[in-house]
């Protein structure tokens, strides 16, 4: 069993990928077959397995989802109480609901288990800058 925690600098809504550092920890942990969980610890982003080849699935994810949930100064969203953090919290907050906020991954041969496209992210819904904390546990 090992731990650690990820700690990710985002600039603002959009995919950050680290699927390299996971598969460095994990490589170094010694643990050649099992399950890595990753848990992100706050509520207005999320994780995502998702394809890392073409930088068009992100751009495609994030305008998607900024459609599909636009910030609350938006008149199509005039019912949101929670708006004293600002017109992108509570977006980023439903948007977080919608999206996984934990991954688990199968370990083999001291590797997670990724198809040859499927990068790991942390999905930042806010605009601001952020620090974000991802606590893996591999068992």
């Amino acid at each position: 069993m090992s731990q650690h925690e990820f700690k990710l600098e985002t600039s603002g809504q959009g995919l950050y990928e680290f699927t390299r550092a996971v598969c460095t920890w994990v490589a170094q942990s010694g643990v050649s077959a099992g399950v890595l969980t990753l848990f992100v610890r706050h509520t207005s982003c999320s994780l995502l397995v998702q394809e890392n080849a073409d930088p068009e699935v992100r751009a495609d994810l994030l305008a998607y989802f900024s459609r599909l949930v636009p910030p609350s100064s938006d008149p199509s969203m005039a019912y949101l109480r929670h708006t004293y953090e600002g017109p992108d919290d509570m977006p980023a907050h439903i948007r977080a609901a919608m999206m996984p906020v934990s991954l688990s991954i199968p370990i083999s041969q001291g590797q997670p288990v990724l198809g040859t496209w499927q990068g790991i992210y942390l999905f930042e819904h806010r605009d601001a800058p952020h620090h974000r904390r991802v606590f893996a546990h591999l068992g």
